[in-house]
């Protein structure tokens, strides 16, 4: 038996939860029981209990949901670029970004049923949907992508799943779930060389789609005339910053699992080295197509973008405006530029900041906007003009955050963290197993 190749299966193979996870289950349902008592009430007495009115009819659920889509850009950008841009070194994260990037996108869905006043009619979009109504266009980008990102997330795992079945307690059931799951894998040359088509066809598929669902969502806001969202920017606005979303949530988890399944051997500081680089790349990006977003503006100066422009620099949603801008990406820039800060705990705690600032950034891409509109609705309370959510808003989406982060995992406790087979390819350990094996 190769022996290096045994002590990579068992430090990469599943492993059951200690007490340490199984309180965090326990905190993560805590939070989710809280938000489905909240849905509840929302379901029973209907929008009125959010802070929602005539002039700001969508809030934090719409806002979580632009945050979910950002997010689940990851797993095109880890996965799918650098997969055929032919770079190893992210291997050993790959498996961690399609495991958020579907995490994320499922609960993108969820959020929009939760918006909706009567989700259960959410089946008519899917029946009665016409091209005409931007909304078809989310439903559709999204299902697709749904479906693309679970296939780029089992098509890696199927010799995964042969070699966690052979190495482990062959009478457990959840052995023998393996085993199915892993279609017949027996790595022979047909079964290879169709396994590395399907993942580089899969590849190609999902960028296109990728780029579709943010372009797609940042045009729901742009079809709307209103201050703030009357912008030919926001394609490219939104894609950028959903990319420095997901990558924020990728070094954030990895960061974890590497400390929670000692995986120093395999997720290193030169990972955390190349995913800083990458970040303070994007974010720097990303920052350039703040300034074009709020500069135009600016410059034209017309009377409704002007209000809105003061509410976000100097009036009711400066402070957290500012914030988002210098906290979320200006200090991050600042402090990744050094080789220093891109050390595993620093980079930690500044893509804390990133992925913080990234969902409030949707939360001042949402409200102020609707707070001030071009055209102002006339007669209604002067307390419908300003938007504030409810305790119980807060809740249902504390409850979405916590249901993304149970379905990470889940999937981490029953899937390899990092990917086996292409690890013990790229260490040359399948050849060496395949000699021993034959002798």
């Amino acid at each position: 038996m190769n022996t290096a190749y045994e002590k990579m299966i068992h430090d990469l193979a599943p492993k059951k939860f200690s007490w340490k996870g199984n309180a965090w289950v326990a905190f993560l349902v805590l939070i989710i029981l809280a938000g489905i008592y909240s849905y509840v009430q929302q379901l029973k007495h209907g929008l009125v209990i959010t802070g929602m009115r005539d002039y700001a009819l969508w809030g934090i659920y719409i806002s979580n949901f632009v945050f979910f889509v950002a997010v689940s850009l990851v797993g095109s950008l880890i996965t799918a670029i650098l997969r055929l841009s032919d770079v190893h070194w992210s291997t050993p994260l790959t498996r961690i970004a399609e495991i958020i990037a579907v995490a994320a996108i499922i609960m993108a869905g969820i959020a929009i049923i939760i918006d909706m006043g009567r989700p259960d009619r959410v089946l008519n979009l899917f029946i009665h949907g016409r091209l005409q109504s931007p909304i078809i266009w989310d439903v559709i980008v999204i299902s697709t992508y749904l479906v693309l990102s679970i296939l780029f997330l089992y098509f890696p795992l199927l010799p995964d799943f042969t070699i966690i079945s052979k190495y482990s307690d062959t009478n457990s059931k959840l052995t023998k779930w393996y085993r199915a799951l892993s279609l017949n894998w027996s790595g022979n040359e047909k079964q290879t060389k169709i396994y590395s088509r399907s993942i580089k066809v899969i590849s190609v598929l999902i960028i296109p789609v990728a780029f579709a669902i943010h372009t797609v969502t940042a045009w729901l806001f742009e079809t709307t005339y209103r201050p703030g969202w009357d912008s030919t920017n926001f394609g490219p606005y939104f894609v950028a910053g959903a990319f420095v979303a997901g990558s924020g949530a990728v070094v954030m988890v990895m960061y974890v699992l590497r400390k929670v399944y000692q995986l120093e051997d395999y997720i290193t500081d030169s990972h955390f080295d190349k995913m800083g680089k990458i970040l303070v790349m994007l974010c720097m990006v990303y920052l350039y197509f703040n300034i074009n977003e709020y500069l135009m503006p600016i410059y034209k100066s017309t009377e409704e973008e002007e209000v809105h422009l003061r509410s976000l620099f100097t009036g009711e949603y400066a402070w957290l405006f500012w914030t988002a801008i210098l906290g979320g990406l200006v200090a991050p820039v600042g402090v990744l530029l050094f080789p220093k800060g891109r050390k595993p705990l620093p980079l930690f705690l500044v893509s804390l900041a990133v992925v913080m600032g990234a969902w409030w950034k949707r939360y001042l891409i949402v409200i102020p906007t609707l707070s001030h509109p071009f055209l102002p609705i006339e007669g209604v309370p002067e307390a419908w003009r300003h938007y504030s959510p409810t305790w119980m808003e807060w809740a249902i989406t504390a409850a979405t955050l916590a249901t993304a982060l149970l379905i990470i995992t889940l999937l981490v406790r029953f899937l390899p963290i990092v990917p086996i087979y292409e690890t013990a390819e790229e260490r040359g350990l399948l050849e060496n197993q395949s000699e021993n094996e034959s002798l």
